[in-house]
Formats: structure tokens, sequence, C-alpha cells
């Protein structure tokens, strides 16, 4: 079943991708790393890997981007991946999954470490997020988007909660100067199980992206996502980032994270780089 779900993202991608082949589109391949630690309420540090390919192909003001991450979290087994919430950068944002309290057994590849210590690790669940541009300037520095996302439940339940959820937002910037605020806001509707039961959840960002020049930029980034069970807290996370242009068409972009609530890991870490063909 779940190498069923794989194949749906992936042939909306290519039809997409087929049916624009004739006009000035521009598809790039990424890959990423990002690590994060934390205990999430809980009195176990639960650590973090993941490492996403992401493939993106633009047209005048439409955008697909397919992203397929390789998982792999050591705890003690009483977390799952859930959700995926989404965040807007001017020079382009990102996304996180979230981590939540929950069970799961089967699929995937699961290890024992130290004393009740568990590592479960393989696909994780495959998203694809569609964004049109609503409004821009004739300038370029000042915008309003929209967005769509689905996650498709692929990844083993050691890992997600095996269903669907979907999501829908839409962000805004403007620059003043080096200086481009931006500002993002989405609901998602998680997948709920009997086993896992969550709850659809509100998300948003809010950051402040600074031009270094016309290769480079930094910014700082706040997120926020409600709990999304019962039992599970608020996510809250502060970023620092920074990207650059390679050459003309790739892009090495890096970050650190800092939690501020019981909902996020404590600390983070990733880079990622993309180029265009």
């Amino acid at each position: 079943m779940r190498q069923r779900l794989l194949w749906i993202p992936v042939a909306v991608l290519m039809a997409a991708s087929s049916a624009w082949a004739k006009g000035d589109g521009y598809l790039s391949l990424g890959i990423g790393f990002d690590r994060s630690s934390g205990k999430y309420g809980g009195t176990s540090t639960i650590e973090s890997t993941s490492v996403p390919v992401t493939l993106r192909y633009a047209r005048d003001d439409w955008s697909l981007k397919l992203t397929v991450p390789y998982l792999s979290v050591t705890g003690d087994g009483s977390v799952i991946i859930n959700g995926i919430r989404g965040s807007v950068g001017y020079m382009g944002g990102g996304m996180r999954m979230g981590i939540g309290m929950g069970g799961g057994g089967g699929g995937g590849t699961s290890t024992s470490t130290t004393s009740g210590r568990v590592t479960n690790s393989g696909l994780g669940d495959v998203s694809l997020f569609a964004s049109y541009a609503l409004w821009q300037n004739e300038e370029g520095d000042a915008g309003l988007d929209s967005g769509a996302r689905v996650k498709f439940g692929t990844a083993s339940t050691t890992l997600g909660s095996g269903e669907n959820d979907y999501a829908v937002q839409a962000s805004t910037y403007a620059a003043f100067g080096d200086f481009i605020p931006s500002l993002m806001l989405g609901y998602e509707k998680l997948g709920s199980t009997a086993t896992v039961p969550l709850d659809n959840a509100a998300y948003g960002s809010a950051g402040l992206d600074y031009l270094l020049g016309d290769a480079s930029n930094m910014g700082v980034e706040y997120r926020y996502a409600q709990q999304a069970s019962a039992t599970g807290y608020a996510q809250k996370e502060l970023s620092l980032y920074a990207a650059t242009r390679i050459g003309e068409d790739t892009s090495l972009r890096a970050y650190v994270m800092k939690g501020l609530s019981d909902g996020s890991p404590d600390t983070g870490y990733g880079v990622s780089l993309s180029s265009g063909f």
C-alpha cells in the first residue's frame, strides 16, 4: 500500500512537468541533511536525522515540489513523525516535520541501541507542495503567494501516523531596502487513527531576511504550530539561516535552530544543496 502511495506524487509531478515542457520552466534537484535532538516533554532524549531529496519544477506563477525523506529516529519508541509545517522566506523557505508522542509498530528498520532505546529508520512520508503567486509588484520584491500540500502516509508506523495529511497556507513578503520581512499562515488537517489520535492544527511563521548581496542572504525566522494531540505540545522554534549561490544554478543553505517549547527539539541544524538543470 505504501509503495503504491509513493507513486502518486511522483506521477503528479512527472505529468505536470511533461505538460509544461514546451514552456519556459525551471527544474531543480536538491538534497539536505537535518539533525535535531530534544526531550519533547519527556525524560528521554530523542535524536532525529532526516535526509530529504527534493525535486522542484517552476513555470510562470506556479511551482511544484516533491520531497522524499529518509529518516532515522533514536529514542524510547514513544514518538512518531507527524505533519509538515511550512515556512516561507524571500529567498526560499523550507519545511520541518513535527515529532509527536505516540506508538507504532511494523515496517521500517528497527535496531536496539542502549537499554530502552530503539533506532527506527527508513523512508519517511513523501510530500507534494504546490504554490501559486497571487500577486507580485513590478520590481519583484513584494508579493502574495498561496499554497497547498499533501503529505502521503508512505512511512512505516514507527516513523509516521500511516495517514495522509493535507495543508493550505498563504504567505506574503515585502522589501524595505535590504531587509525583507515575511509572514506565513496555514492550516493542516492531520490524518488521525484510533491508535494515534491527532487534531487539526494552525501553524505559521514570521521571518526577517537580509540581503548580503546579489547572491547571498541571511535571516531569522520564528515558527509556531498548535498542539496536534491531547497529550502533545505546541511547537515554537527560532531559526537563524544563511544561503548563497554557488555558480549560476546551484544554491547552498544552512541553518541552526533553538526550540522554545516541549513540542519542538531542544536544538537542531541542517544544510541543503540544490541545483537547476
